[in-house]
């Protein structure tokens, strides 16, 4: 039973967000003081996660996020052109583990894993300077529409790039 229930823990610690951020090392994200936030994309064949209202939630807390960051969100020619991409996908992970004398236990996990990619372009040069990938697993996709805010803020927590770090 102890085995089980470190198997749990195990496979319950796979369904966490993971933030990658990519940028542009030779970017002075200094001079970035405005944004304007473009048309999200939403890519889900789940209508819970795929609908005007997602994509409202997305638009507010990506605003939100980034004025707290210091930056102005203006309608149009803003410093940095702000695009998304929301879309998730089913998944099956199978994990094994030991069951004593009898060998081993196969356990299938269904679950969803919704991906955020935040774009930050330099409408200056037009190019892309920075980039959050979230990716978060739930067994439920509806699950994952209450984390869509917590998404969100763990990218934006991670703009500006600190001087010297390479992701």
């Amino acid at each position: 039973m102890k085995i089980f229930a470190v198997a749990l823990l195990a496979v319950s610690y796979c369904f966490a967000q993971k933030v990658t951020v990519e940028f542009d090392q030779g970017a002075d994200f200094s001079r970035f003081h405005t944004f304007a936030l473009g048309q999200g994309k939403l890519n889900s064949h789940n209508p819970a996660l795929n609908s005007d209202l997602i994509r409202k939630k997305l638009d507010d807390s990506i605003a939100h996020y980034l004025e707290a960051k210091g930056l102005t969100e203006v309608l149009n020619h803003g410093d940095l052109n702000v695009r998304y991409h929301f879309g998730s996908a089913r998944k099956k992970e199978i994990e094994r583990y030991p069951v004593g004398w009898r060998g081993t236990r196969t356990v299938r996990i269904n679950y969803t894993e919704g991906t955020l990619v935040i774009d930050l372009r330099d409408t200056s040069i037009q190019s892309l300077v920075w980039r959050a990938i979230v990716l978060e697993d739930k067994n439920d996709p509806e699950k994952i529409v209450s984390k869509l805010d917590e998404m969100v803020k763990k990218s934006i927590a991670k703009y500006p790039p600190k001087p010297g770090s390479t992701h």
